[in-house]
């Protein structure tokens, strides 16, 4: 099994951008971002929308990257993949393709230690963990599943959940997933040295509308 490196709290480095954001295509932003992440060496977990985590009321971009060696990213990779990823924005944007409707934050994170599952060789990685599974809606079957994950195989997730004991899921119709923060989960798990993550902030200067 794989055993990635970790912090208990998501440290993660934020570009604050201003662009659009009501209208996004997330699997676009996706085929823009995996390039410049894989670039780096670096694997990408998730891009997400989401409310900025800057307290300003205003939307983020997340991206959340891993480096394959620990598992998670430390200050400097956080750096690196939110320069490379605002300048790219900025070419296609500078192109005329439209990205994200409406103002916007860029974030970039390291998936700590009670990390999102997100590809199907999560699954498989992290059995012997606990995880916290929700369905899709209309989900034939109990929609929220939390218990000891067993692996994956042809698609299907099997898992041993506290009160219906063992099920089997399909990955295509999970809505999230994430390891659940255990003991066994910490002790699995090194820090890494992330001090002053918090405190990195890259400006991006406003662009005026056309």
């Amino acid at each position: 099994m794989l055993v990635p490196q970790g912090t208990g709290a998501k440290r993660h480095c934020r570009a604050a951008l201003t662009k659009k954001a009501d209208m996004t295509n997330i699997a676009r932003l996706t085929e823009v971002i995996e390039p410049e992440a894989a670039a780096l060496g670096f694997e990408l977990v998730r891009v997400k929308m989401m409310p900025s985590e800057a307290g300003d009321g205003g939307q983020a971009l997340q991206i959340m990257a891993e480096d394959p060696a620990s598992g998670q990213l430390i200050i400097e990779q956080c750096a690196e993949l939110s320069r490379a990823v605002s300048d790219r924005i900025d070419t296609l944007e500078e192109a005329g393709e439209v990205l994200v409707e409406g103002a916007y934050h860029l974030e970039v994170s390291s998936p700590g230690i009670d990390r999102p599952l997100t590809r199907v060789k999560d699954f498989s990685n992290w059995a012997g963990h606990e995880a916290r599974i929700v369905m899709v809606k209309g989900f034939d079957g109990p929609r929220v599943y939390k218990g000891m994950l067993e692996g994956i195989d042809a698609g299907m997730i099997s898992l041993n959940d506290t009160k219906s004991g063992a099920a089997t899921l399909p990955f295509d119709q999970i809505h999230a997933a994430k390891l659940v923060l255990t003991d066994a989960l910490i002790a699995a798990t090194q820090p890494l040295d992330t001090s002053g993550a918090d405190e990195l902030i890259e400006d991006h200067e406003e662009k005026a509308d056309d």
